[in-house]
């Protein structure tokens, strides 16, 4: 499997893995590099040394120089001897992070024609996969130092969960851990990160901040969704009644959920008419209550709400 979670479509294979002949002194991938580029004219020799050279290259975690022939929306089309393989975006170094298909594919083209130091990831013959890394090209010290470098504030991350804990999650991205704090998973109240998260899961991420000295990274995941608090006067109004379900009943009130991410109070003296201990001899946790709303303050998060001054869902 790719070891930086960069799932490769079945499609590409057909178009970029056509198996062809070069030309080979023996199995080993350095004098294969010179006989295929050293004796031009020399008679091809059977694919099975391309495939037997490849597989020790894999073996020993050799470095090999392959050369670009082209892309596609998911990384580059190389050239190693005659075998056709590909490097995964994800696996590549010194490539902006963006969601513009047109940015990414000029960036691609850039590099069509030139060659990249890589170490392969995945070899499967009897399948045709052929898969490299340049990152895994690098020691893990000067890999990390990479990916802390190119790592920027703003940035769209993929990662997998590695830890959830009390106060938030780990997320590895590809060499290093990255945390989102329990108040940057969701828009709305969560009490604990797993209600979100699970161990494994693969995650978007959107960068905080990056500190190098530390090699420490903030994450967050609501921040990739659009604040609801942002829009909230667009969709409701004052003397509006909506519908909504309990989620906390506290001493001085309840808290209502409206949508995922808004909710509202119900203060004790909103609660109902006369006299009553505590709220919970009015309501319960998971109730479905129908509410007036009183107040909207989107700059502090809050709405007011009613329950005794609109109608009850029958």
């Amino acid at each position: 499997m790719l070891p930086m979670n960069e799932s490769v479509d079945e499609s590409y294979w057909r178009s970029l893995l056509a198996d062809r002949e070069a030309a080979a002194a023996n199995g080993s991938a350095a004098d294969l590099d010179r006989s295929y580029h050293g004796r031009s004219g020399e008679a091809a020799r059977p694919i099975d040394l391309l495939w037997a050279a490849a597989e020790h290259a894999c073996n020993c975690a050799e470095v090999i120089p392959v050369d670009i022939t082209g892309f596609n929306r998911g990384g580059l089309l190389i050239d190693w001897l005659g075998l056709h393989g590909f490097v995964p975006a994800s696996h590549l170094t010194g490539l902006p992070t963006t969601t513009d298909e047109t940015i990414r594919k000029q960036e691609f083209a850039k590099r069509v024609g030139q060659q990249l130091r890589v170490k392969i990831v995945e070899l499967d013959r009897p399948r045709g996969r052929f898969v490299l890394s340049e990152r895994l090209a690098y020691d893990d010290k000067s890999r990390l130092e990479l990916l802390l470098s190119e790592m920027q504030p703003g940035q769209q991350r993929c990662g997998v969960v590695t830890s959830v804990c009390d106060f938030g999650a780990f997320v590895d991205l590809g060499g290093i851990e990255g945390l989102a704090h329990i108040s940057e998973i969701s828009w709305g109240r969560i009490n604990h990160p797993a209600e979100v998260l699970c161990c494994g899961q693969r995650v978007d991420v959107y960068v905080m901040h990056v500190n190098p000295s530390q090699k420490r990274v903030a994450l967050s995941l609501k921040r990739l969704q659009p604040d609801p608090w942002a829009t909230i006067e667009q969709r409701y109004a004052i003397d509006r009644v909506v519908e909504g379900v309990i989620t906390t009943v506290v001493d001085f009130g309840a808290f209502v959920k409206l949508e995922d991410g808004v909710e509202g109070l119900i203060h004790i003296s909103e609660l109902a008419e006369g006299n009553f201990l505590h709220p919970h001899n009015v309501v319960h946790e998971g109730d479905a209550v129908r509410v007036r709303i009183l107040n909207i303050d989107p700059q502090h998060r809050r709405l007011g709400l009613s329950l005794r001054a609109s109608p009850p869902i029958r």
